[in-house]
């Protein structure tokens, strides 16, 4: 069954993210909440307001949130809201550390911690989530009831 899903990480991590994107491991799932930088510069200068419609659009429709952690995503407030949203509207919920994606010639980084709380938490690399971050969102759909 495929999936809408909707990524949450800070903006910081980007570059990562888009390697979990590009790797093909999302096929059959409809991913929301990758950021398109022009367009959430455009709503960010709008406030804060006008920041959680934008995210609360983006959850719209969707199952899963899969929080993607680096370095900086618990200081997000962003990425706080999007959780909560996300617990409000009953959506699975799972954590991916991504602190050690190799992207661009930037340095691997620490976890700020694994979040969100109370949720199964994957390590994308020693947990091989190129293969199984699909099987990862499913699990997390069902344990939701979604």
């Amino acid at each position: 069954m495929a999936r809408k899903v909707f990524f949450s990480f800070a903006y910081e991590d980007v570059n990562r993210v888009m390697v979990v994107r590009n790797s093909d491991v999302i096929r059959g799932i409809n991913a929301a909440g990758f950021i398109d930088k022009a367009e959430f510069e455009s709503v960010e200068r709008q406030g804060d307001a006008a920041i959680k419609r934008w995210i609360d659009r983006q959850l719209d429709g969707t199952s899963v949130t899969v929080v993607l952690v680096g370095a900086t995503t618990c200081k997000s407030k962003w990425v706080n809201y999007e959780i909560e949203q996300s617990k409000a509207r009953s959506n699975g919920l799972l954590g991916i550390d991504i602190s050690k994606v190799a992207s661009f010639n930037e340095p691997t980084t620490d976890r700020c911690a694994e979040i969100p709380k109370g949720y199964k938490f994957y390590l994308w690399n020693k947990h091989d989530g190129y293969n199984n971050m699909g099987a990862w969102i499913e699990e997390a759909a069902k344990a939701a009831g979604r």
